[in-house]
């Protein structure tokens, strides 16, 4: 029996040139999953593509526009690629296949590269933008990166699987994880408890990014070996980190000197990633953010890339989307008022 679904306003309620399009698969017990819960997956495509689909067993019915259904038609086959790969679907990865299938039409400017997906232990990580993926390209293609952008793109959750995954293959021979620990002014030694103890409620959105995609008891003991070690920015200091996956996460948040200092421990065999938003320094305005100063000496070095990331490369969640454009219109309003009044005073 079809579904019975809401109709979709738009094309699917007005429109005179629907199309009727039928997808068969093989599987019965994969299109369950490909539908979702309840058909959750399916009212997620209904709802983002204007087209509505009915599920009879083992096969798909579309209805919609010509472009509508094919649109359709090729999300659900990445989907269901996705899932004769033994990986699973969550409504992430059904807004990464519209993501992604967007920016592979033959209109679209933009590429979302070649495809890199990192298996690791607990789950497997497909970029879920055309950002996303020139991110992982780069991690894999560059000693130095640079990923920066707005909160939710991935960029600092991307770095740290990736890290995981070069320690696990051997890459590398362990995982430095550093931010500036502004917040105490980087004079934590008031804190009770040893280093990572002081340092752990600054680098926590680091050690959520690797306990999801490694086991609890392997992190651990990789942090007992040293392998993964957790290390404020002003530590960093007089080291050369060789063999290592180095990570400084809120660059915005480091001055120009203590930038450098970082920058210049790289050693040999290591890869260094630096991720932030320089929109969002916590310094002292009186002081340059050295991430903003990073980005603009190195841009044009051999061996450094930069990746920049948008509002609409969030994938958290699609509200956090609207709350960062609504804060990014609002500050480049004030910011245009404000070169207004410098103008009329010079003016003056």
């Amino acid at each position: 029996m079809p579904r019975k679904v809401k109709r979709v306003a738009g094309t699917l309620a007005g429109a005179t040139d629907q199309v009727t399009e039928t997808l068969d698969f093989d599987d019965n017990a994969l299109v369950k999953e490909l539908c979702g819960v309840t058909d959750t997956n399916l009212l997620l495509l209904e709802q983002q593509l204007d087209v509505r689909i009915d599920a009879r067993g083992n096969r798909l019915v579309l209805t919609g526009t010509q472009d509508a259904c094919g649109y359709a038609r090729e999300v659900l086959m990445r989907l269901y690629s996705q899932l004769q790969q033994g990986r699973t679907i969550t409504p992430g990865d059904v807004d990464a296949a519209i993501r992604l299938t967007a920016l592979s039409a033959p209109s679209s400017s933009l590429t979302a590269g070649k495809s890199v997906t990192l298996s690791l232990p607990k789950r497997s990580v497909s970029p879920r933008s055309a950002t996303q993926a020139a991110y992982l390209n780069a991690l894999q293609d560059s000693e130095l990166v640079f990923g920066v952008g707005p909160a939710g793109t991935g960029k600092t959750y991307l770095a740290v699987v990736h890290a995981a995954h070069m320690l696990l293959r051997g890459e590398v021979e362990r995982i430095i994880l550093s931010r500036p620990a502004l917040e105490a002014g980087e004079r934590i030694g008031f804190l009770p408890g040893d280093m990572k103890e002081k340092v752990d409620p600054f680098l926590r959105p680091l050690y959520d990014s690797l306990y999801d995609v490694l086991h609890t008891d392997f992190v651990d003991r990789r942090i007992a070996s040293g392998d993964i070690e957790i290390a404020p920015l002003a530590f960093m200091r007089g080291r050369t980190l060789s063999r290592a996956a180095v990570i400084l996460d809120e660059g915005q948040n480091a001055s120009i000197s203590q930038m450098k200092m970082f920058l210049t421990r790289l050693g040999e065999g290591s890869r260094m990633v630096v991720t932030g938003d320089p929109s969002q320094t916590d310094l002292p305005v009186s002081e340059p953010s050295g991430l903003a100063d990073a980005l603009s000496l190195l841009k044009n070095v051999e061996g450094v890339q930069t990746i920049r990331f948008k509002p609409e490369d969030v994938v958290r969640h699609a509200l956090v989307a609207r709350v960062v454009k609504a804060y990014d219109a609002r500050d480049k309003s004030r910011h245009a008022k404000n070169h207004s009044k410098v103008d009329k005073k010079s003016d003056a």
